[in-house]
């Protein structure tokens, strides 16, 4: 679905590329995670994704991203958005400030793409209820918390419906049940044949939901498979990525003699489980 051939870019005035010579695939209905430290170009890889650079960011962009065959900077920005829907990091950039309600500003993309009235609410309704916004509706977008207002900026996004998905820390304002609640509905998204990128630091949630995950240093992906093997190697240290809770247990484990020195170590809480309940060498 997604395919990035030897892409490099380099902001304006820019003493260095932030990516350089990258090379990613995404299969269509999957769920693959971007993780890497600050400054690692995270959110310069979504925004390549999502189509906005080359075409709202001064610099120099060289080699190919496509989506499903089409190739993004071949087209204009609004034949992107078509394709590919964006939630960025901070949802205050986000809303449109074109309307008065919540419910306004959700059918805001569906109004510019001219669906069908009965069509519109029923969506509207739908994502609503989805994300528990429903006592939101009438209220104005600007006067909600940070976490509200992010969570109607995810809405904004899946109304549309796009193909694919583009996150850029979606969560980073909600707690634990409002990112849960997010994390749910991306995999019932992608069930349904869409294909969501996510940047994110919350690596136990990465682990539980994404098919694939990929690791940024240096402005190039040095990493990238299922989630278990990435989150386990020792060298996402290295690479400024946190191990998840379980991980760093473990690996404490086996510094203190408790697992065998080979042992693999877990990511999640149930290959833990798993592996102190062996009745071999891993006692």
């Amino acid at each position: 679905m997604i395919e990035l051939r030897d892409v490099s870019f380099a902001y304006e005035d820019a003493p260095a590329f932030t990516l350089a010579h990258l090379d990613l695939d995404i299969a269509e209905g999957s769920i693959m995670g971007i993780v890497g430290a600050s400054g690692s170009g995270k959110t310069t890889l979504a925004k390549i994704i999502a189509g906005f650079i080359p075409a709202t960011e001064g610099g120099t962009f060289r080699g190919t991203a496509s989506i499903a065959g089409r190739v993004l900077a071949e087209g204009t920005l609004a034949e992107a958005v078509d394709v590919v829907g964006l939630v960025t990091q901070n949802p205050f950039n986000q809303i449109s400030g074109a309307r008065f309600t919540v419910r306004e500003e959700l059918a805001f993309g569906l109004e510019n793409r001219s669906v069908e009235r009965a069509a519109m609410i029923e969506r509207v309704d739908a994502v609503a209820e989805t994300l528990r916004l429903g006592h939101l509706l009438d209220r104005s977008p600007y006067a909600l918390s940070g976490g509200q207002m992010q969570l109607v900026a995810i809405a904004s996004m899946v109304v549309m419906a796009p193909p694919v998905l583009v996150m850029d820390e979606p969560t980073s304002q909600l707690d634990p049940v409002g990112t849960r609640m997010v994390y749910n509905v991306l995999g019932s998204l992608a069930e349904a044949g869409t294909t969501v990128v996510i940047v994110e630091h919350k690596v136990e949630l990465l682990r539980e939901h994404c098919d694939a995950v990929a690791v940024l240093a240096g402005g190039r992906i040095v990493l990238a498979g299922p989630p278990d093997t990435v989150f386990a190697d020792d060298r996402m240290r290295d690479w400024g990525v946190g191990p998840t809770r379980v991980t760093l247990a473990a690996r404490e484990a086996r510094d203190r003699g408790l697992l065998a020195p080979d042992a693999a170590l877990p990511v999640g809480v149930l290959d833990a489980v798993t592996l102190f309940a062996d009745d071999g060498s891993n006692r």
